[in-house]
């Protein structure tokens, strides 16, 4: 399985991206892409994933003959149109709009290579993709240290923002008629917005101001949409990261967990502030882990998978039950989210009729 890593450690920044595709060279997910602007004060992290179900047709063949699928295409073209917009937007004082980035990705997408298929459907796209990325300006030096971020989507992959004492906060707002995340992964609901060539789609936006330190990442659903509850996605992220010594270990690290529960692509693009440097960063999420082993990993049904707890003798879980075992699991489940969904929704960007 075709993987990449790539991490970057300075004083008071550690970034880190991870990218891994299920198929050799069919990989719908393009690489995740993060910038920083050392001499000014912004940055911007993304991820990009080619939706196959409504880009499944060939669209471009490369000289060596090998197909690519329109999502394969439009994803890679989304974050080439997302690098110039943040080249030539946002690194300048020009505001950042999502009505610029949507521009730049429409001229882009216009001028990619399509093939029109005969065969329609609603859900049928030319070139389509997801997208998710924050933009960010760093405070400058002896400013009120609070970062502020600006996130960007269209589709359901997701952008976060994670804190030591508080956990994971979800900072988008998946574009499907489902919101629950926990419903989520009991379900595949369609998409009501992507990024594509032949239909009007839209860039939502959220901004917040937040305080550092603080780790800001984006993630395609390959990262998020496999595990068995939201709260085990941080449960990922922070044991890898007590497990590594360096961002590039905890880069690898966390490569090989997504590789041995995924059943897709995945990437992920992630930038930590405020903290000196990667020791002073794992030690400050120490405790947050705990916590989270505590709450939600100890109380895993027995059998659920190689994290489950062995059940103490005597009890009614010691006895073998897979007939048992969906009716535990889902009542664990809906017990860890009820007590995780406030923290993890606490920034949730407001549904489009709580808006009017």
């Amino acid at each position: 399985m075709p993987q990449r890593i790539w991490g970057e450690d300075r004083e008071g920044l550690q970034a880190l991206s991870v990218w891994t595709e299920q198929v050799p060279g069919r990989g719908e997910d393009a690489e995740p892409f993060v910038a920083h602007h050392l001499t000014g004060t912004r940055g911007l992290l993304a991820v990009f994933d080619g939706s196959g179900g409504a880009g499944a047709a060939p669209v471009w063949q490369a000289p060596d003959g090998t197909q690519r699928t329109s999502a394969w295409v439009g994803a890679r073209v989304a974050r080439l149109a997302t690098d110039c917009w943040f080249r030539d937007v946002a690194t300048r004082d020009a505001e950042v709009t999502p009505e610029t980035l949507r521009e730049y990705l429409e001229y882009f997408l216009a001028a990619a290579p399509q093939r029109r298929s005969k065969i329609g459907g609603t859900m049928r796209r030319q070139l389509p993709t997801t997208l998710a990325a924050v933009h960010y300006t760093v405070p400058a030096s002896g400013d009120e240290q609070r970062l502020e971020l600006h996130s960007l989507w269209a589709g359901d992959s997701r952008a976060y923002v994670l804190r030591p004492d508080t956990g994971l906060h979800v900072l988008t707002r998946d574009h499907t008629r489902e919101s629950d995340a926990l419903e989520l992964l009991r379900s595949d609901p369609p998409m009501t917005n992507l990024v594509c060539a032949d239909r009007e789609f839209v860039i939502d936006s959220h901004r917040l101001e937040y305080p550092l330190p603080c780790v800001v990442l984006a993630a395609s659903d390959g990262f998020f949409g496999y595990v068995h509850t939201p709260a085990d996605f941080e449960w990922v992220l922070l044991r890898t990261l007590l497990e590594a010594g360096s961002v590039d270990e905890w880069a690898d690290r966390i490569r090989r967990e997504v590789v041995g529960y995924t059943a897709d692509d995945a990437s992920l693009a992630l930038v930590a502030f405020g903290y000196r440097d990667f020791a002073s960063l794992r030690t400050r999420f120490a405790d947050r882990l705990t916590y989270l082993h505590d709450r939600y990993v100890r109380t895993r049904p027995h059998g659920l998978d190689r994290f489950s707890p062995a059940p103490e003798a005597g009890t009614a879980s010691a006895a073998p039950d897979g007939a048992g075992l969906p009716a535990r699991v889902r009542e664990w489940q809906d017990t860890t989210w009820h007590a995780y969904r406030a923290g993890y929704e606490t920034h949730l960007p407001p549904a489009p009729e709580e808006r009017a």
